[in-house]
């Protein structure tokens, strides 16, 4: 268990790392898409749907509309 927790926190280190030099509209890129992704699914799973698709169509719906933020 000990070994688990350390690997997923190496993971984040790494993940947070790998977004240090992202410029502003990358950054509204990733977080758009992360937000998205989390609404959608979480909006089909209220509602009945399917987890994965809600997640994939907000995750990108996420992406492009942090894509077109100025």
């Amino acid at each position: 268990m000990k070994a688990a927790r350390l690997g997923a926190a190496f993971l984040v280190i790494v993940a947070l790392a790998g977004c240090a030099n992202l410029t502003r509209q990358q950054q509204r890129m990733l977080s758009g898409g992360a937000i998205g992704a989390a609404g959608g699914a979480l909006l089909a799973g209220a509602t009945g749907g399917g987890m994965l698709a809600g997640g994939i169509i907000g995750g990108a719906v996420g992406t492009a509309v942090g894509a077109a933020t100025k």
